[in-house]
């Protein structure tokens, strides 16, 4: 009996490997995984039974109707079984539990009515049994089958009951390791393709935030400088073609950091965005005033405040009405702060106020928290509008070797 379910088990090893290598040949790529994909993988091991079959065709089983009738129940409830066992709903189901409990009364019941190859059913209802059953209840279940199935088959086969015993724990056990694997593998499959949907999504972010602060920034101050520009032309010229100058550089600088945010290879600049601030509000008739202290910042709290001022400016040279901003970055060893104040007017009464906030700064508030930092914006209660952010100053190699020294 040992021998025979060897070589089924080769035999079917040997079809496995055959058909994995057609796909190779045709695909010109090995498989991801070799193993079941559904309950077709586990239907040629029924061809375990064909020693039966054989011994009920020829007469050599007494009874051949109850015989016929039992095999046609084993089959059925066995394909049920394996079936249902790929999907975890429908394992886990009482129906499935049911059905598995009289494939293992109808193996038992023929094994004692006729012994011999019959006895090979228990192995079946091990590979059965594998693709059920997890988690805890695995090892006791498969060891009380495989000592039922070794009792069994020592009543009706002496001896060889412990090749029975042994092939129905390895067969239940090796499936179900089989299967939970490709479980395993099929959900670290899935988190990888839902981490590469959020990349995706955190890549279209950043984009669509970084497209945003470029485009309002830079459209505004060619707006502003087109003005000049005409309001100078008829008393100015040179003046008006200075401002045409300017718009030219603006457009110019536009492209390229366009094309660095594309790339996702742009960092922002303080000094530079400070030095743009003071022409774009120069440009459209507000004082700037401008101060900085405090040690020298990193590139990162450089970046996410030069995001800040090109937003802030933005929105003061389109909406405040102001004569007068003020921005002002103090720095120290452990916190950043950046305050730019304007003198907006009031809103006539009657009319709707202008946006001060929205995308913009929901975006610049969603940086700064990603780096621990914080963004408040909100008119000031004697007229005039106020945006102050504050950053961590990230602990730098030298200031912790200094920390420890100290």
């Amino acid at each position: 009996m040992s021998k025979q379910y060897a070589a089924w088990k080769a035999d079917f090893r040997a079809k496995r490997t055959k058909t994995c290598r057609k796909m190779e040949k045709r695909t010109g790529k090995r498989p991801e995984h070799l193993g079941p994909p559904n309950g077709f993988a586990l239907l040629p091991w029924l061809l375990m039974g064909m020693g039966a079959f054989s011994n009920l065709l020829q007469g050599k089983t007494p009874n051949p109707w109850v015989g016929g009738i039992g095999i046609i129940t084993f089959n059925s409830l066995y394909i049920y079984v394996v079936f249902r066992a790929f999907d975890k709903r429908a394992r886990e189901a009482p129906r499935t539990r049911w059905a598995l409990a009289a494939l293992g009364a109808v193996t038992c019941a023929l094994a004692l009515a006729y012994g011999g190859s019959w006895l090979l059913f228990f192995m079946l209802l091990g590979l059965a049994t594998g693709s059920i059953m997890r988690g805890r209840y695995l090892g006791p279940v498969v060891l009380g089958l495989s000592a039922l199935a070794g009792l069994i088959a020592g009543l009706r086969d002496g001896w060889g009951a412990i090749n029975v015993a042994y092939g129905t724990f390895i067969s239940a056990m090796v499936t179900a390791a089989i299967l939970a694997l490709s479980e395993t593998v099929k959900e670290l499959r899935e988190t990888r393709e839902e981490l590469a949907r959020t990349a995706v999504e955190r890549e279209r972010l950043r984009f669509s935030r970084d497209l945003h602060d470029l485009l309002g920034h830079t459209l505004s101050v060619i707006v502003v400088k087109s003005e000049a520009a005409r309001r100078l032309a008829p008393r100015d010229m040179a003046a008006a073609l200075a401002q045409v100058s300017d718009i030219e550089s603006v457009g110019r600088q536009a492209l390229t950091e366009i094309r660095e945010a594309v790339t996702g290879y742009r960092e922002g600049s303080l000094a530079t965005e400070l030095d743009r601030a003071r022409s774009a509000l120069s440009a459209a008739g507000i004082d700037p005033v401008v101060r900085q202290s405090g040690p020298p910042l990193t590139a990162q709290s450089e970046a996410l405040l030069g995001w800040v001022v090109r937003e802030s400016v933005t929105n003061a040279v389109r909406h405040s009405g102001a004569s007068r901003c003020e921005i002002e970055v103090e720095g120290s060893t452990e916190r950043v702060r950046l305050k730019i104040t304007d003198n907006g007017h009031a809103t006539p009464t009657g009319q709707e106020p202008k946006a001060r906030t929205g995308t913009g700064l929901k975006g610049l508030t969603e940086r700064l928290a990603a780096a621990g930092g914080s963004l408040e914006a909100g008119p000031l209660e004697h007229g005039g509008f106020r945006l102050t952010a504050e950053l961590p100053v990230p602990e730098t190699a030298e200031s912790a070797e200094l920390g420890a020294l100290a």
